[in-house]
Parts: structure tokens; C-alpha cells; sequence
């Protein structure tokens, strides 16, 4: 296993740059993203401050989308290079603190809402909740925002199935509710693509908490957790860890062949090539 980079306080988000070969995250505290270039290796910071950026993905056409916690937005960051707010708020109050963000292939993006970005000063602004809850919403083409899950208790990261028939939505509401197990939930997608129905535990972890994951081309699960990265079958069965001396806290697939997989792991970014292909 390779370290990329090490200086940060809580790295987050990372996200992979095929046309430019190069990888952005965040580190939420010190409120900024940086991007590691594939091909001489060098880091830089990409933008700081950067209203603490959380969890990023890349759209149909290549154009970055951020969560953020002082923003309290999703944002997308256009070819030219400025910036779209996309979503800021839900029925005329603002949104909690947005976490991380997924982008369906009808150009749908769908993202969670937990509320850590507006808890305390830390990875965001202490504010008030303005929401009922935790939420999972949906931004439609047409810029129309939807509540699509209401029963998590601080939902997090999330990712559809190949055939996005199913969508996962990590909980990580043990970090407020002691008896809030950590678990990966699972979702039946509606037939018009719009909703979701039926929703049920998929897996629950074993060390820590299921943050960020991703999905490979065979439709298992990558995901962070307490000792590292945990890789479960669509079935659910523990198919093997990869363990960590740090938290994990998200990762994403990258690389030519995107056969190299990207891990935030608290303080730093590590990278190891496996036997398996990004979604």
C-alpha cells in the first residue's frame, strides 16, 4: 500500500479525475481540498477555504459536485470553473450540513443530509437544525429537490447497484445515538427512478462505522470502517478487509484501469491496486 499524502486532520471525499489524472479530497477541518497529481505525484491544495467541502463525485460530463458543511449546500463546479450552488435547502429551510453525493445515470444526483457540519464549529458552523431530521434527497434535472428516505438517523454515505434497481445509504447515527447500530441500508428503487421503497438492513460493521464506499464492476461493496476497508458480496457476505492503521473514513476507484483504490484514511490518503474495477 502506497501513502499519497499525510497532513490532514480528517480527510474525506475523494474523488478521481480520469481526463486529468488526478484525485481531490477533503481535509474538513482545515477547511480546504487538495488534489494529487497521478503523474509526477505532487500535492497542492486545489481551494481553501472551501466552506469545508465533505464528499465530491463526478457527474455524466466530468464537472465536480461537492457536499458542503458551511455551505450547507451541493454544489457543482462547472468546466469553466465556477461555482453552481445546486441545492441549498428543502420545503424553505436550509439543509443540515450535506455529506456525500452520488450521480444516478438520468443525471439525477442524489445526496444525504446528517447534521455534523452544523454540530459544532469544527467541520462547519454550529447552527440550528432547520430540517425535521437526517435526510436523503434528490436533485432532479430540473432542479427540483426531493426527500427520498426519512427513516435513517444520521444517513451517510451512499451508492446505487450496477443496474441502480437498488440504492445503499450507510447510517452512522452511533456517532449521536449509542443505540443506533452502524449498518449499510438497502433500498428498492422505484420503477419511474425517482423514489425508493422498502427499505432494509443490508450489513452491519463489525469495527466502528460504515462511512463512504463504492461499488466494482462484479456489484460488491467497498467501504470504509473502523479498521480499514471492508469489501462485502451483493449478498452481504465479508468476501475480505483490507486493515488499516487509521480510520476510514471514504474511498473511491481510480486509475487507467480504475483498478487502483483511493483511501481516505483520517490524517492521511493512502492507494493500493486490487483485483477488481471501479463502477
Amino acid at each position: 500500500m502506497d501513502t499519497l499524502w499525510t497532513g490532514g486532520r480528517w480527510t474525506e471525499g475523494p474523488a478521481y479525475f480520469p481526463a486529468g489524472r488526478y484525485l481531490i479530497w477533503s481535509d474538513i477541518p482545515n477547511d480546504r481540498v487538495m488534489r494529487w497529481d497521478e503523474m509526477s505525484g505532487a500535492v497542492a491544495t486545489f481551494e481553501q477555504p472551501c466552506r469545508h467541502h465533505n464528499g465530491h463525485t463526478v457527474d455524466t460530463l466530468g464537472r465536480l459536485i461537492a457536499c458542503e458543511h458551511r455551505g450547507r449546500c451541493v454544489s457543482r463546479y462547472e468546466i469553466d470553473g465556477t461555482r453552481t450552488v445546486l441545492a441549498d435547502s428543502y420545503d424553505g429551510k436550509r439543509l443540515n450540513s450535506p455529506n456525500d453525493v452520488v450521480v444516478k445515470s438520468d443525471g439525477s444526483i442524489w445526496f444525504t443530509d446528517p447534521s455534523y457540519g452544523i454540530d459544532s464549529d469544527y467541520e462547519g458552523d454550529a447552527a440550528p437544525m432547520e430540517q425535521d431530521g437526517r435526510h436523503v434527497y434528490r436533485i432532479g434535472q430540473d432542479g427540483t429537490v426531493s426527500r427520498v428516505i426519512d427513516d435513517m438517523v444520521q444517513p451517510n454515505g451512499l451508492a446505487f447497484s450496477i443496474d441502480e434497481k437498488t440504492l445503499y445509504v450507510a447510517d452512522t447515527g452511533q456517532t449521536h445515538f449509542p443505540d443506533c447500530t452502524p449498518k449499510i441500508r438497502r433500498y428498492d428503487v422505484a420503477e419511474d427512478g425517482r423514489m425508493v421503497e422498502n427499505g432494509r438492513d443490508f450489513v452491519t460493521c463489525d469495527s466502528g462505522l460504515f462511512d463512504g464506499f463504492r461499488l466494482d464492476t462484479a456489484g460488491n461493496i467497498w467501504s470504509s470502517a473502523g479498521d480499514g476497508v471492508h469489501c462485502y458480496a451483493p449478498d452481504g457476505t465479508l468476501l475480505g478487509k483490507i486493515l488499516i492503521d487509521e480510520i476510514v473514513s471514504n474511498l473511491c476507484f481510480g486509475g487507467p484501469k480504475r483498478n487502483r483504490l483511493f483511501i481516505c484514511a483520517t490524517t492521511s490518503v493512502r492507494a493500493i491496486y486490487v483485483n477488481a474495477r471501479g463502477l
